[in-house]
């Protein structure tokens, strides 16, 4: 007779097999969570969490412009500071974070804010080769009430101002390419400054900026070749070119550039369209360093205080060796760009531009054996 089959001996019921890890607890860890891995485990039992209606979706400040990007804005052309705030408009970030910390079972809020009506057009129609005056009449008011509720309620006077800029933005490219042939023809969105401030960590806690602005260049407001800057700011406008504290391999360009050729800078400061718009306090006739002195002595915010490396502080062109801004920069009225000529009057200061611009730019981009303008 065949021996009889022995089943196996039952396992003690013990119960489920404790897990390996160190918590006992059925809450994953959110830091080390991988959303992929839920092998061994029962799937917790998910958190019931509060419809969205955060004020992401609807209410935050105006970010579903059509222009916003996914990167920091604006965190610098290297040519002017107004770069230095669009490192961001992440300003409140934070804030959604925050909600999502408050009690689930709290009353949810609820702002309502009216619209305003918008400003009339006095009978002006709005045109691209110029600024409509209600344009400026916004950014004046944005700077007297420089807060995320009255810019939510003045919504569409901010979108109407956005466009208006935007269709004289695309005619100035334009005429700047008129100009300087080495700008292309880039979109809106790669040349203009949006106006939203990080205000993380500034003492000033404003969070918008008061006015528009837009960096023309050959890779638009990025980039490490110098541009042409025009900022509108009722009472506050002007334009200038160059480059703002350019990144360390640039610099070290420029200044080798100054050291070997500082007669070239020479000539590109005492060019005369530039001196007629930038340097009007430099006499005609005067000696070559006086446009150089009066350029030093409006680059002098971050300039070192101490020779640069590799240096001598004997060196002729110290104090423009010390530099970390090489811009000009002059002052005009907003008005001007509400005119039927304002093309033609940007078109003249970008002539002017022009040579020390081109020149700045390729000094820092270019090898020296490459560098063209100005002679030896």
């Amino acid at each position: 007779m065949p021996a009889r089959k022995q089943s196996a001996p039952d396992e003690p019921s013990t119960g489920r097999r404790r897990s390996g890890r160190l918590s006992a607890s059925a809450q994953k860890s959110s830091y080390f969570e991988d959303p992929h891995d839920s092998e061994g485990d029962e799937p917790a039992p998910k958190k019931q969490r509060r419809a969205t209606s955060k004020r992401s979706s609807k209410l935050k400040d105006g970010r579903q412009d059509q222009y916003e990007e996914g990167t920091a804005d604006e965190a610098h052309h290297g040519a002017y500071q107004d770069g230095h705030d669009d490192a961001d408009d992440d300003d409140d970030e934070g804030e959604d974070d925050e909600d999502d910390e408050d009690d689930e079972d709290a009353p949810r809020k609820v702002q309502i804010i009216p619209l305003e009506k918008m400003r009339d057009t006095g009978g002006v129609d709005y045109a691209d080769h110029k600024v409509h005056r209600n344009t400026l009449l916004f950014l004046k008011d944005l700077k007297a009430n420089n807060k995320r509720a009255w810019l939510k309620s003045h919504d569409g006077e901010y979108r109407r101002a956005l466009k208006d800029w935007e269709s004289f933005v695309e005619t100035a490219t334009q005429t700047v390419i008129d100009v300087d042939e080495t700008v292309p023809e880039l979109p809106f969105k790669d040349v203009f400054f949006r106006i939203y401030r990080d205000i993380r960590f500034s003492k000033i806690k404003t969070p918008y900026k008061p006015h528009f602005s837009v960096a023309w260049s050959r890779t638009g407001r990025k980039g490490p070749y110098a541009c042409y800057y025009l900022h509108c700011e009722p009472g506050s406008s002007f334009v200038g070119g160059g480059l703002w504290q350019p990144e360390a391999s640039s610099m070290a360009k420029l200044r080798r550039s100054i050291d070997r050729h500082p007669d070239r800078w020479r000539r590109a400061l005492n060019d005369a369209s530039l001196k007629k718009v930038f340097f009007p306090n430099v006499k005609a006739g005067a000696a070559p360093d006086a446009a150089v002195k009066a350029f030093v002595g409006r680059n002098q915010e971050n300039a070192l205080k101490k020779r640069p490396m590799g240096y001598d502080i004997t060196h002729p062109d110290i104090e423009l060796l010390k530099l970390r801004n090489y811009t000009v920069t002059s002052k005009m009225d907003a008005q001007v760009l509400a005119k039927d000529d304002a093309q033609e009057r940007l078109a003249e200061l970008i002539r002017g531009l022009h040579g020390f611009v081109s020149y700045t730019g390729q000094s820092s981009c270019l090898p020296l054996d490459q560098t063209n303008g100005y002679g030896r």
